[in-house]
This record gives C-alpha cells, sequence and structure tokens, in this order.
C-alpha cells in the first residue's frame, strides 16, 4: 500500500475525499463528482468501505460506471483520472475529480433536471441558486465592481452589528425585491465583502 492511499485511509471523508464500497448508480456517484468539481476538486476511493476497510472492486465495471457518470450524469462533462492500487489480492481505484474550469457543473437527477451540488465536509449538498450564481460569476472571471448605494450600507452596517442575515431579511430591511437582493449578495460574496452559509436549515451571510 503506497504512501498516498495509507494517507487517504487515514484522513477519512471530507470536503476532499470520498471512500466508496462499489459505484451501484452512476447518477447517484455523480453528484459527489460535480460537488468535489464545484469546490476545490477531490477523490474518489471506490472499493473502500465508510470503515476504511478494503472491499477490492470489480474493476472493469466500476471503471465503465465512472466513466459513464462523468460523461452522461454530469453537465459540462468532466474528465477523471482513475488509477487502479493493488492492496494485497484487492484492487481498489483512485478516481481523481480535479476542480472545475466552466463553473457551475450540474448532475442530472431522476427528473431528468441538472441540479448543481457542492461540498461539504463529507457531504454532498444541492447548491442554492444564489451559490449558483456566485458560481457563474467566478468562472465568467469578470472583476466585481461594486458600487456601495444605500442598500449596501445598509446590509454591511446591520452585519456589523448582527451576526448574520437570510435574504428574506435584507429585502424585507431595506424593501426591494427578492431578485434585487439576490444580485446584491451575489455581488459582495463574489468580492469577498461578505460569506454565504448554505448548509444550515435556512441559508444566511455573514461579513467576511
Amino acid at each position: 500500500m503506497n504512501d498516498r492511499i495509507k494517507r487517504y485511509l487515514k484522513n477519512g471523508e471530507g470536503d476532499t475525499l470520498d471512500y466508496k464500497q462499489e459505484i451501484s448508480s452512476a447518477n447517484k456517484i455523480a453528484k459527489t463528482m460535480v460537488s468535489f468539481a464545484n469546490n476545490k476538486g477531490g477523490v474518489l476511493l471506490v472499493g473502500v468501505r465508510d470503515n476504511r476497510s478494503i472491499a477490492g472492486i470489480r474493476t472493469e465495471d466500476e471503471k465503465y460506471m465512472l466513466d459513464l457518470a462523468a460523461s452522461f450524469y454530469c453537465k459540462p462533462e468532466l474528465t477523471l483520472e482513475i488509477i487502479e492500487h493493488d492492496i494485497g489480492e484487492k484492487v481498489i481505484l483512485e478516481c481523481i475529480v480535479p476542480e472545475g474550469e466552466n463553473k457551475p457543473y450540474g448532475a442530472k437527477g431522476d427528473d431528468g433536471k441538472w441540479w448543481v451540488y457542492m461540498r461539504n465536509k463529507d457531504k454532498s449538498l444541492l447548491a442554492s441558486k444564489i451559490v449558483v450564481d456566485v458560481l457563474r460569476r467566478q468562472a465568467s472571471n469578470k472583476g466585481t465592481m461594486i458600487q456601495y448605494g444605500k442598500n449596501e450600507e445598509m446590509l454591511l452596517k446591520y452585519l456589523e452589528e448582527n451576526e448574520r442575515i437570510t435574504l428574506q431579511e435584507f429585502r424585507k430591511k431595506v424593501n426591494i425585491s427578492n431578485r434585487r437582493a439576490s444580485k446584491i449578495l451575489v455581488n459582495l460574496i463574489s468580492a469577498g465583502v461578505i460569506l454565504n452559509h448554505t448548509y444550515e436549515k435556512t441559508e444566511f451571510f455573514s461579513l467576511a
């Protein structure tokens, strides 16, 4: 067992690592793949149980499912690097998913729609519309020019005095539409002025 695999097994699952005993569904594994691509990239270790023990794989079957997921269930299509590792008499796969260059990436759901996922610790979670818009902005390579009007000033002043605010709280406080409030939040997140927290029951925002 090489040092890299030992490190994967020691570190456990997280933002950039996921264990899969087997690949039983191409569209389900696509969710994990796009969550890595929308983040900083990551590794799927296939043939490894959640308790970090080695299960081994049916090599060609698993490779086929990974390629199918990346090609037909991820949009844009993902390019994977798949490396076989012999662990005793068993084989596991190290599937490297690079950070995407064309974010946001979506996974095809059972409903035929494309859904964007983000990685949070060891989970792949559905992204909010604001997160999707931020990913689009970052991918466009356009700088974010912020003009601080009264709405922006009111938001930042509120956040200096309070830990968090939700989209609806912000919208009501300054009496603007959801669309306008979302646009302001996307601008400020893209510029690194505020942070979005999308993994609680209710999405909220705080100062960076």
